[in-house]
């Protein structure tokens, strides 16, 4: 995409799965990437897939100072963070009378506060500028009741209610908030799931797969390539902002 301008883009959860298929194509898409995860070895590995310039800032993001000392980073190296891409976060499955406060707390933390705190921080530079993009990688469970998920399944509701109220604030200052909502994806936090259902259920890995793939009416799972899609049409399409895109094989329609 030799058109498009150079954005300095901040990829969260970069490390694996969503986010490293999202820093790709960014940076295939000549774009400078960012990338913050906890582990530095992941992250030092995306970097050097990238075809363009990467950056690599390690940090907590269920921490404040977390999240300030990663855009503190950017903006000294590159400036203005542009393009925000929000595609941190994990999953817990407990029915809910065995959903303790930690696990409630954890997914609050990780799946709703910190993308609050990213947006916050990203939202003042964006708006002097008159142009910026927002994506929070959401989940279908943003849309619909899932059972034994009641804490990430609040989480994620959350999420897309952050987008869309920040959507609307921001409406008319030429900066876009999205959240993409993917149903299950080949990575390794659905291979978590996988082994969790097998260890609960007493099912093989294969059995328990299945059980997922046939979850989706493509009758597979999502490819994090497919999520990235998703991504890069959100940041294209000025027109498009408050929305939850589902990325999910069909099984939620909306």
């Amino acid at each position: 995409m030799s058109t498009v301008e150079a954005r300095t883009c901040l990829v969260t959860g970069a490390g694996r799965g969503i986010g490293r298929a999202v820093a790709r194509r960014l940076s295939e898409q000549g774009h400078r990437v960012a990338l913050t995860a906890r582990s530095v070895d992941q992250l030092t590995e995306v970097a050097g897939e990238l075809p363009g310039p990467p950056l690599v800032v390690a940090a907590d993001l269920t921490s404040a100072d977390g999240v300030e000392r990663v855009f503190h980073t950017v903006e000294q190296q590159w400036g203005p963070v542009e393009v925000l891409v929000a595609s941190a976060g994990a999953g817990t499955s407990a029915p809910l009378m065995h959903t303790t406060d930690e696990e409630w707390q954890r997914m609050l933390e990780l799946n709703l506060t910190a993308p609050f705190r990213c947006l916050r921080r990203a939202v003042p530079g964006m708006v002097d500028r008159g142009w910026g993009r927002i994506v929070v990688v959401a989940s279908v469970a943003a849309k619909r009741g899932e059972r034994y998920v009641s804490a990430y399944t609040a989480s994620k509701h959350g999420v897309l209610g952050l987008v869309r109220a920040t959507a609307s604030e921001l409406a008319r200052s030429g900066v876009t908030a999205n959240a993409v909502c993917p149903g299950y994806v080949d990575t390794p936090m659905t291979k978590g799931t996988v082994a969790t259902i097998s260890e609960r259920t007493g099912r093989s890995e294969e059995e328990a797969m299945q059980v997922l793939q046939a979850a989706q009416p493509i009758g597979r799972l999502v490819t994090p390539e497919e999520v990235a899609d998703a991504v890069s049409f959100c940041l294209s399409n000025p027109a498009v902002t408050g929305q939850g895109i589902n990325v999910d094989g069909g099984a939620v329609q909306s």
